[in-house]
């Protein structure tokens, strides 16, 4: 996992590890996936991971969102003839983002909870009410994906919510320029914008660099950009909600979470009619998501195997 300290949102970005100076804002990167695979594998096509207990997370004594709202900015040009950056792309985040709150999946987040803070392990997004549409580049930086959170808020195209989580979608011909595709493939942050405080994550289409952000090249779905972005659009919406501030759940190295199980995909996958293989299942579709950390007992483990199809 990599991780840049944001001195302010217009601050250059140095890199770093989680140290707390002056209250900086600390972006969370995704680890990329540098071990694609094929789906024609004889057992498994996606890496299962490992079944042993892992290191604890500890608790720093920041909040967490006990049920975030998903808020959608789609940015760039999802209007294209590729078969990815489509409609028909947008209406699978959408099923993803309406059923992953009623997912065993994300409700393991549960077992992060501790003293006075409690995780529902739901989720809410209404389509199309909590979305809106923005573009003008095709290079962003991350100060860009603050600015269209920010002007998403003030234009009222989206409401200021303090349990939101709003995350930038790009196309495929869009790339955040400080590291998507060859440093990250996604990340979440906190920042104080002009309505408040906000939790927003950066994602993009993955389409555009299959080899590095995603597990493999053909999808449950049929769209392997989509399909792969939304494993990392679950990875972030675990930890923004468990580490919203980047102050509560971490480990001794700084790993959150969902870090501690990325690009693993447990011992239950099965193969669906085009090849692919997935491992959940909610809103009419399957899925390949990665797995995601809970705790049994005084041990914390990797999801083993898929517990919803």
């Amino acid at each position: 996992m990599k991780k840049f300290i944001l001195l302010s949102l217009a601050a250059v970005l140095f890199l770093g590890t989680l140290t707390v100076i002056a209250q900086p804002e600390v972006i969370v990167h995704h680890k990329i996936n540098t071990h694609s695979q094929s789906p024609n594998h004889t057992d498994f096509s996606a890496t299962t991971g490992g079944t042993a207990a892992t290191s604890a997370l500890l608790y720093h004594g920041g909040p967490l969102i006990n049920t975030p709202t998903i808020y959608i900015i789609w940015y760039g040009n999802w209007n294209r003839g590729n078969g990815t950056d489509t409609p028909q792309g947008q209406a699978l985040i959408r099923a993803w983002a309406s059923g992953i709150g009623n997912s065993p999946w994300f409700q393991i987040n549960r077992g992060n909870s501790t003293g006075g803070f409690t995780i529902s392990g739901n989720v809410s997004f209404n389509p199309t009410v909590n979305e809106t549409t923005d573009g003008g580049k095709t290079r962003l930086r991350d100060s860009d994906i603050s600015t269209s959170v920010n002007n998403a808020i003030n234009s009222h195209r989206l409401p200021y919510d303090p349990n939101g989580v709003y995350f930038v979608v790009t196309s495929s011909d869009v790339n955040e320029q400080t590291g998507f595709c060859t440093q990250y493939c996604g990340w979440h942050t906190a920042g104080n914008l002009s309505a408040g405080r906000v939790r927003y994550s950066f994602v993009g289409n993955a389409a555009r660099c299959l080899n590095a952000c995603a597990e493999q090249s053909v999808s449950p779905n049929g769209n392997a950009g989509i399909d792969a972005a939304i494993s990392v659009m679950s990875h972030e919406l675990a930890e923004a909600t468990t580490d919203p501030d980047l102050n509560a759940w971490y480990d001794s190295s700084g790993a959150e979470n969902a870090d501690k199980c990325a690009w693993t995909f447990g011992h239950h996958q099965f193969q669906e009619p085009n090849g692919s293989w997935a491992n959940e299942s909610w809103g009419g579709h399957d899925w390949l998501i990665q797995r995601n950390l809970f705790k049994s007992g005084s041990s914390w483990f990797c999801q083993v195997d898929t517990i919803n199809n």
